[in-house]
């Protein structure tokens, strides 16, 4: 079947007929490129984020809202949100279901029947050390129990993914261009596989947390109550306390850990913000002129910036001695020099992406993939 061009590049309501006034099978319209993108990046923010178990007066609406705000993080920059998994990841303890649970606020302590504090791995450990609660008892399949996400519902959301990468490199061996919006969707498509992995065993919408009751006669006293009412002492809190912020620690994004982990966690993260742009170089010919220039040097900037600042923050981790003069200002000027040059890079790229938006379309960009030619068939 031999396909006449359309029309208009933005036109969505024309199509070639064949000969059995069916329409053509190989055109897409830009209305089709806004839908396939806004579904695969639907999958890869909506649904793969894990968030953690909303804290103690925490309504419907603040929750919704927070969750927006990492829904928007993984659209704009989701090596954020694989560094967020893989601090998780290699923090776990117990099992690994028990310590995502752990992490994202599961083990909240009471004290004389009232909240006080949500417990970290570390603290429920000592604390069940010292005696002064029970080791919390509650089964892995319990927990997986509470949470609302299951293999098979990240397996449909890693399908979806799945298939917009093949149409994306489908389209690439046959010398059909993608979009813009189209590569940059990839690039989130794959760095949310990433997460998809570390947060496997992570409980999805876990609203409510275990409870667990201290038992000792004094109050432990370097923990806060996050939950009393600010205007009044409460009568479980005594007098002098270490303030410890629980509340705020509670809803972190990023907090790299321990020494032990802190290293693997920032790996991690710079190695991601490296495929992201390196995936962003798909986009190398797409532009023409001076526009292609920039997307270029966009792309390669995503691509350095972490390296910059790996060097700037990984040697702080490591070095054993002190830095002499020139070291240190190297060190100290790098890490925020890779922040700096990726923020740029990054407004670069989006602003790129919604102006390629703008009719017309480079030609081929409304063609679509013979899939009839992967098949193969006898004749008869």
């Amino acid at each position: 079947m031999v396909c006449a061009s359309l029309p208009s590049l933005n036109d969505t309501s024309i199509h070639t007929l064949d000969s059995s006034g069916c329409p053509s099978c190989n055109t897409r319209t830009l209305w089709h490129i806004l839908l396939s993108c806004g579904l695969t990046l639907f999958a890869c923010t909506w649904t793969a984020i894990h968030t953690n178990i909303p804290t103690m007066g925490q309504g419907k609406v603040s929750f919704t809202y927070y969750r927006m705000v990492y829904m928007v993080m993984g659209l704009i920059a989701p090596e954020v949100i694989i560094t967020w998994a893989a601090e998780e990841f290699f923090s776990a303890r117990w099992t690994m279901t028990h310590g995502f649970f752990a992490w994202m606020g599961g083990f909240m302590l009471h004290v004389n029947g009232r909240p006080r504090a949500t417990l970290t791995p570390d603290e429920l450990l000592q604390f069940v050390r010292d005696g002064s609660v029970d080791m919390p008892v509650i089964s892995e399949e319990e927990i997986e129990d509470r949470s609302k996400g299951d293999g098979l519902s990240k397996g449909i959301a890693l399908l979806q993914l799945v298939w917009f990468a093949i149409q994306f490199f489908a389209r690439y061996i046959n010398n059909l261009p993608n979009t813009l919006l189209e590569t940059d969707a990839l690039a989130i498509a794959a760095l949310t596989c990433i997460s998809y992995g570390l947060w496997w065993k992570k409980p999805k919408d876990v609203r409510c947390p275990y409870i667990v009751h201290w038992k000792a006669a004094a109050s432990p006293s370097r923990l806060t109550n996050e939950y009393a009412d600010s205007s009044r002492s409460s009568p479980v809190d005594p007098i002098a306390e270490e303030v410890r912020p629980s509340a705020v620690r509670s809803r972190r994004l990023i907090f790299l850990g321990d020494h032990g982990t802190r290293s693997y966690v920032l790996s991690i993260g710079c190695f991601s913000v490296m495929v992201f742009g390196g995936i962003h170089c798909l986009g190398w010919n797409y532009l023409t002129q001076g526009g292609a220039t920039i997307w270029r040097v966009a792309s390669l900037m995503t691509v350095s910036a972490p390296v910059l600042f790996y060097l700037g923050t990984g040697y702080q981790l490591h070095a054993d001695r002190p830095f002499d003069s020139a070291l240190m200002t190297f060190v100290t000027c790098a890490a925020p020099l890779g922040l700096i040059t990726y923020v740029i890079a990054r407004a670069i790229l989006v602003a790129f992406i919604i102006m390629s938006l703008i009719p017309p379309l480079p030609p081929g960009v409304y063609d679509t993939v013979a899939w009839t030619t992967y098949i193969p068939h006898f004749q008869i």
